[in-house]
């Protein structure tokens, strides 16, 4: 069995009752990647790409620069789509759904992209609001709740009146993952969370991502080439490299060593590697 397997999702208690407990979803699959090949002027990206992402979970997924990393995270939301395969969220093919039909979907889902895409003729309410004004029939009241709430889960109470150009780096990101939050998503993707931060706001943005995830039961997928950050986030690792994903395991399993490429990524950012062997992840389609 390779790195890729783990243990299954815990059993839930017995019901004191006596009454028959239900199933406890965590460790389910709520993202599928299927067979997907996506390539640009001729050049393969992804090439025939298998992963399966399971529910609560935060997956980091790592590899050297323009190997695919940003496109896979694009293929989940509908922003991207694949020459062809099949990318399944929330029981469902999101391939070739028409705009308005990808809709449900992204509401579910929502991405905090690299530069945090704040408006910048906007203050940070009405950032923060943009979503649930759009999406949802609140009252400005109801809007307003909700952006507090949100400001203070990312630890920014009482800057609602701020424009994003009075914000440092780390404050930007802040509010446009408390803007990601504004309805509850239960997938978050990260693009890069961490690039362009100082070590310290750094890990506060890492620490945030695992709170939100365990207080909202969020699953998040995180696109990072931090590796300091990943150690704090995740939950497993999967290492994109020549179009496939070469490992997936857990960081201590990935730390160990194995993957002549892996290894050599992990050195190259200050973690050296011991000398325990994974086999290659076996990328042909699984049946569990």
């Amino acid at each position: 069995m390779s790195a890729a397997a783990s243990a299954p999702a815990p059993r839930p208690a017995p019901d004191p009752r006596g009454e028959t407990p239900a199933p406890d979803p965590r460790g389910e699959t709520i993202v599928e990647f299927r067979e997907v090949w996506k390539s640009y002027s001729g050049r393969d990206i992804l090439a025939g790409v298998n992963l399966k992402i399971r529910r609560g979970e935060v997956l980091c997924i790592l590899g050297p620069s323009g190997t695919g990393k940003s496109v896979t995270l694009r293929h989940i939301n509908g922003l991207t789509q694949p020459d062809s395969g099949d990318v399944v969220v929330f029981g469902e093919s999101v391939v070739g759904l028409s705009e308005e039909d990808l809709s449900p979907v992204r509401r579910r889902t929502a991405m905090l992209f690299q530069g945090g895409a704040l408006f910048d003729s906007m203050n940070v309410e009405e950032n923060v609001g943009f979503p649930v004004k759009e999406h949802t029939d609140k009252t400005p009241e109801e809007v307003a709740a909700i952006v507090a709430e949100k400001l203070t889960m990312v630890g920014l109470p009482g800057i609602q009146r701020k424009m994003p150009s009075e914000l440092s780096g780390g404050m930007r990101k802040r509010v446009a993952l408390a803007r990601s939050i504004a309805l509850d998503p239960e997938v978050i993707l990260y693009d890069e969370p961490t690039t362009g931060l100082d070590p310290l706001s750094s890990e506060k943005i890492a620490q945030l991502i695992v709170d939100i995830n365990v207080r909202l039961q969020t699953t998040s997928v995180v696109v990072t080439h931090d590796i300091v950050a990943a150690r704090t986030v995740a939950d497993r690792l999967a290492f994109l490299q020549q179009g496939r994903f070469q490992f997936i395991g857990t960081f201590d399993e990935a730390a160990r060593g194995g993957h002549p490429v892996l290894m050599e990524y992990f050195r190259s950012m200050g973690f050296p590697c011991g000398t325990g062997v994974f086999a290659k992840v076996d990328d042909a389609p699984k049946g569990t």
